[in-house]
């Protein structure tokens, strides 16, 4: 529909009433002449929030016998004809002030409504003034082009996508849930962890399984809400198992503990097997424990009174879809030489033939090595040969310490490469 036809016609046709109002056909006489209308200042551009209303105005000086109208600038489309609304939408709505200031209100924005619109006087060169509008739109996360839960093979490369609408277009990043830093490999040997990961695609190279967990894509145009979507990475690969103490030894009639450490994904069964052959249960002999976080798993065997029979080779198994890992645990008694009272000395020896002759290589005859905790631990190494040793190790009891005669010495652990890597003493 064409506004500026209508427009002319109506003007013309007061004009003509103009002319002949008040005139008599005996005494003619001129017609005073009006100033054309003018506005009196441009029409600000509006920035608006979906849903929220939008108010144009237009002032217009010396209106007069003339009419302003409102049009849709982008195709046209009339929205009001002076004080009449002629658009369908009853989100659009025509006020005045003294026939001064006009404006166009639009209820309850819509995207749709984003653009320019154009206020219209019918002067006989029509004059008009535009107006624009936009409409912020707060982000939302697109779900069916968005990953979803993702699961993939260790070593393998993988990408999470993320996509949002809204206006202005929103920034996409991602975190981890944890609050662990994203671990990010630009290359064969460089690697970098990083806070937040900035784009919509975030891809791992090679993945490793440190990089497994819940991850959040958060899009975000400085308009609220900011949204987010959860994302859960897995990484699976076949059981790791690392033993911290492969050779321990303990007093007989103590309890001893044995422990393993376990990665794996998806979860794993865990269980224990002396000698190779019978699987340990839980009960008054062995008290058997894991704890689980994630990927990793710490598994731990107590053996209770400990006694000649327990002496021997423990595994810890740990078995998933993707493989089977074992650790071995051998386990020694250790002699008790003597003990005192508070102002004596007890002695423990530890007798171990090995042929592993580089076993003890970097310890040598009269070797000392001292701990202050709360109390004094001496080990004292005698070598006899590459193959054969003898360990001392003396407990000086402090004044503090109640029950002299109580045991205060709890199993050490001696590595292949030769240093002593667990050692408990002085139960008070």
């Amino acid at each position: 529909m064409n506004f500026l036809p209508i427009l002319i016609a109506f003007c013309v046709g007061c004009n003509a009433n103009a002319y002949f109002q008040g005139w008599d056909s005996k005494e003619p006489r001129p017609l005073a002449v009006q100033e054309e209308p003018e506005f009196a200042m441009s029409i600000s551009n509006l920035t608006t929030p979906l849903g929220r209303e939008a108010v144009l105005s237009c002032v217009v000086e010396r209106l007069g016998k003339y009419r302003v109208g409102w049009l849709r600038a982008e195709d046209q489309t009339i929205l009001s004809l002076h004080t009449r609304v002629v658009t369908h939408n009853s989100r659009i709505s025509v006020t005045h002030d003294n026939h001064r200031t006009w404006q166009l209100h639009i209820k309850q924005v819509k995207e749709s409504d984003r653009g320019c619109y154009m206020c219209q006087i019918n002067t006989n060169i029509m004059k008009k003034q535009i107006g624009c509008i936009d409409v912020l739109v707060p982000p939302d996360i697109l779900n069916d082009e968005t990953s979803s839960d993702m699961s993939v093979r260790e070593g393998e490369n993988s990408t999470l996508i993320c996509q949002a609408t809204g206006h202005p277009k929103p920034r996409i990043l991602w975190r981890r849930e944890d609050g662990e830093g994203i671990i990010i490999r630009k290359g064969p040997r460089d690697i970098v962890k990083v806070d937040m990961y900035n784009g919509s695609a975030m891809t791992f190279w090679k993945v490793d399984r440190r990089q497994m967990g819940i991850y959040l894509c958060i899009a975000s145009n400085d308009v609220p809400p900011a949204v987010s979507k959860r994302v859960a990475f897995s990484v699976n690969f076949a059981p790791v198992i690392k033993v911290p103490n492969q050779l321990l030894g303990a007093p007989l009639g103590t309890d001893v503990q044995l422990e393993c450490y376990v990665e794996a994904y998806p979860n794993t069964i865990n269980y224990w097997i002396k000698n190779r052959g019978e699987m340990l249960l839980d009960g008054s002999k062995y008290s058997i424990h894991e704890n689980r976080s994630t990927y990793k798993v710490y598994m731990w065997l107590i053996i209770r009174s400990f006694s000649r029979a327990d002496i021997g080779t423990y595994n810890c198994v740990s078995t998933n879809s993707l493989g089977r890992g074992e650790g071995t645990l051998r386990l020694y008694d250790i002699a008790f030489i003597g003990s005192g009272g508070n102002d004596e000395e007890p002695h423990f020896r530890f007798e171990r033939k090995s042929r592993k002759q580089r076993l003890f290589r970097k310890l040598s005859p009269g070797f000392l090595f001292a701990v202050s905790f709360r109390c004094r631990l001496i080990i004292e190494v005698t070598l006899f040969s590459e193959a054969h040793f003898i360990i001392n190790i003396i407990v000086h009891r402090p004044p503090h310490v109640q029950n002299p005669d109580r045991p205060f010495f709890y199993p050490f652990t001696v590595c292949d490469d030769g240093h002593f890597v667990d050692y408990r003493f002085c139960d008070a």
